[in-house]
């Protein structure tokens, strides 16, 4: 049972995860793969409004994917994309990556090798992944300028798309949590956690939100 101090813990993080940039017209969008097909979704609406002229769609399966999409994610992001009314020249397909730091170094070794020169990225992520993928990016790819992007939702619309409000807890706090310890591995930048979102995350760990973990 998920109680309403859960959901409140939650809230902090969810808050925490996002960047709130404003979007603003990128040398390229690059959406990285996951379960959520809401990232292929934002990525379209982007493209369509002139904020990149060119997606990279970026991931193949994980444990939460292999089901659901069989061809990998970024191939199922291609697709929906497609259907969006997103021309099919302007999409370029990374089916490799199994992490957020894959994400980053595949997209950018692809875009090297099409000739394509990057000033600025958009990155498009699920909502409460927004800052780790930024502090990635920062940390992978330094000298081009990152501008996050992701659905514009509330926590409880999200955890409605999903149907699976403790998976989305679960993401939470295996988001947050590498965000105190990828930056000591050389995975991300330093980022500044307020206490009040440390005393959230530790109180979820508590309460057994703990299935995206990892060792170390």
């Amino acid at each position: 049972m998920i109680s309403a101090q859960n959901w409140a813990d939650a809230e902090q993080l969810w808050d925490f995860q996002q960047m709130h940039h404003e979007p603003r017209p990128c040398s390229v969008a690059i959406g990285l793969g996951s379960h959520d097909l809401g990232v292929a979704d934002i990525t379209a609406d982007l493209y369509r409004r002139g904020m990149a002229p060119l997606i990279v769609f970026t991931g193949a399966t994980s444990r939460t994917t292999r089901e659901r999409m069989p061809r990998g994610e970024a191939e199922h992001y291609r697709e929906r994309a497609l259907e969006l009314g997103v021309p099919d020249a302007a999409i370029l397909v990374e089916p490799e990556a199994r992490n957020t730091g894959d994400n980053i170094r595949l997209s950018r070794s692809l875009l090297a090798a099409k000739g394509i020169h990057v000033e600025s990225v958009l990155l498009v992520s699920k909502p409460y992944e927004e800052r780790r993928s930024y502090a990635t990016a920062c940390k992978l790819w330094p000298e081009v300028d990152i501008v996050s992007a992701s659905s514009p939702m509330t926590l409880v619309e999200y955890v409605d798309s999903i149907q699976d409000p403790r998976l989305v807890f679960d993401m939470l706090v295996g988001a947050q949590q590498r965000l105190f310890t990828y930056p000591e591995k050389g995975f991300l930048i330093h980022q500044d956690v307020p206490s009040p979102v440390s005393a959230a995350y530790k109180r979820l760990c508590s309460d057994g939100f703990t299935g995206r973990l990892v060792a170390g």
